[in-house]
Order: C-alpha cells, then structure tokens, then sequence
C-alpha cells in the first residue's frame, strides 16, 4: 500500500518535493495543501500532488509522512493546527533553514508517538542562478545531485529516519546525517550570513552620498553581491531566523567582519601582493566549490558512506517496498 504522504505549503520546495513524488505512484500517494485555494487548485491541475485538502487537519489524518514546507513564521501555528489529528506514528518533517526552536515546538505541540525530523534541502546546481521561489518555479529534478541536513533528535526511531531518508532519495538527493547543532551552525554560514551581508551592502550603498549616480552604473557585480536578498525568506522569515540562530550568526558575523578588516588594511596599506593573493584565493575557491556542487563528488560522503543513500531497499523500509511476491 502506498505511503501518503502530506505536503503544506506549495512554493516551489513543497511542489518540487511534489513532482518529483509524481515518478514514484506505486510507493507514494501525494495530499497538497496551501493557504491559498487557487494554488492549490493549480497544483493538483499540474500534476504537483494526486489531490489537495484545503480542511488543514483532515489533510493530514492519514498521513504516513507530513512535509511542512513553510516559512518559519508559520511553523508553530500550523503545528497546533494538525497535531491532535496525526495518527500514531506519522513522521513530521520541516524544511527550515534553523531547526533548535523549530525541535522545541515540535516537542511542545506534538502528541506521543508522533516524529519530528528536521530536513534542510539544497537544490541542485542546474538551479543555483534562479531566485523565483513560488509555485511556477517547481522543479521535479530541483534536488538532483543535492545534500540534505537530516538532523533527528535523540530517541527517534530508526524507522522514522529511514522513511525520511527514502523521501530524500526518491526526489533524488542524498542525506547527510547530522545533529540539530551542527545543521544551524553549517547554516549560520551557507544560508543566513550571504543574506546578511546583501543586505549590509544594499544598506551601505543605497541612499548615500552618491547613490543616484551610482544607482544608473550598478550592473552586473552589484546585481550579483545583492540578489541573496530576492532569495526564499521574506524580511520577517529572515529576521526569526537569524535571532533563533544568534550565536552561530555572530560568530559568522564576527569572522565576515575579520576579513573585510583585513582587506581594508591590504588596500590602505597599497599591499599589492596580500590583496592579489586574498583575492585569487576567493576566486578559486569558489570555483572549486562550484565544481564540487555540480559533480557532487564530495570526499566527506566516500569516508561517510552513511550519510550516503546507495541502497534504495534498505532506507526505504518496509514502508516503501513493492509487497512482496506470495510466491516466491
């Protein structure tokens, strides 16, 4: 029998799971649900999920697996709406960035029995360029070659984490276990701090001394350095995010704020072979990272085969196995 699984929320991460669900009817059956009833309505006519629910705790009574895809503002509601209504078992996951206080709810509202396992998707490296983050930018191949933080707090059953784990690899990532700590701290760095600093740039340019002039020459650098601030958290999403991570976010400040020091002393200093080495050493980095991303031959994985999905039966469980053949 199918596993039903229940995405809320149908943006482009909640549809991509979604479509990418589509390939794979005979382990999964999709339920949609949105705030928005005309989103829904799209979604079920695109194909993103088999039908939608717009009654919140009915679309989630049956549910195997409930895929929160929301923003973090909207998590401890929608918990406390669903949570007397999950059956005993059901694994809820969500797919926000910082996962400490998002654990505290899920303990607080969730009923015994019930599961809570944070996932932290990347998407694939074909989709790095695009900032749309509605609807119409769902992916079925959105998480292709990509990592997700699966962090599960201490005592969550083996099968829990293996359904979760089937999830990720029908969509067609890979999971890297890791602890509630470590995925905020990784991020600190890799989600909240490159908005930060967009936002820092934006605040210290726009409205300047200058700035009408420099508004008409802005291109392409500028363009760049800022679109972090078009990206999937809207100003109150990030604002929660960052004050839920604040040691991790000013430790990354503190080491941001280091290094633009130490730039600053390369160019009043007129060191030209400091600033050209700081320099190449940032451009080859992120060179080597892009092409890390898009092979997704990552070193850790091979001395980690853990955090590795390489035998679809075994992470799948029980749950996403064809019945098995009476005859044999």
């Amino acid at each position: 029998m199918p596993v039903q699984i229940t995405i809320i929320g149908l943006g482009q991460i909640g549809a991509s799971f979604g479509l990418a669900l589509a390939a794979h009817k005979d382990k999964v059956t999709t339920v949609g649900h949105d705030k928005e009833f005309s989103i829904e309505r799209l979604a079920q006519k695109d194909g993103v999920v088999d039908k939608t629910n717009h009654n919140l705790p009915s679309s989630v009574e049956d549910a195997n697996l409930v895929v929160l895809a929301l923003p973090v503002h909207q998590v401890r509601e929608t918990l406390g709406h669903i949570a007397q209504d999950l059956k005993k078992g059901t694994v809820v996951v969500d797919t926000i960035p910082v996962k400490a206080e998002v654990a505290k709810w899920a303990q607080e509202i969730l009923p015994n029995g019930v599961h809570y396992i944070g996932l932290v998707p990347a998407i694939s490296p074909d989709y790095l360029h695009e900032t749309k983050t509605g609807l119409d930018s769902a992916k079925a191949d959105l998480f292709s070659k990509s990592i997700f933080l699966l962090s599960a707090p201490h005592g969550t059953p083996g099968e829990a984490i293996q359904l979760v784990s089937g999830l990720v690899s029908l969509t067609g990532g890979n999971v890297m276990i890791t602890d509630i700590i470590e995925s905020d701290g990784l991020m600190a760095s890799a989600h909240l701090l490159p908005q930060l600093v967009s936002a820092s740039l934006l605040n210290a340019t726009m409205g300047q001394p200058g700035w009408r002039e420099t508004r008409k020459a802005a291109s392409r650098a500028y363009f760049a350095a800022t679109s972090a601030m078009t990206g999937q958290d809207d100003t109150e999403a990030l604002q929660m995010l960052v004050l839920q991570n604040r040691e991790n976010v000013l430790q990354k400040l503190d080491a941001m704020i280091t290094a633009l020091v130490e730039l600053r002393y390369d160019v009043e200093d007129a060191n030209e072979k400091s600033l050209k080495d700081r320099l190449k050493n940032a451009q080859d980095g992120r060179q080597n990272w892009l092409n890390e991303r898009f092979t997704a031959n990552w070193m850790e994985m091979k001395r980690e085969p853990v955090e590795k999905i390489s035998v679809r039966e075994r992470l799948f469980g029980t749950m996403f196995s064809k019945p098995d053949n009476k005859d044999k």
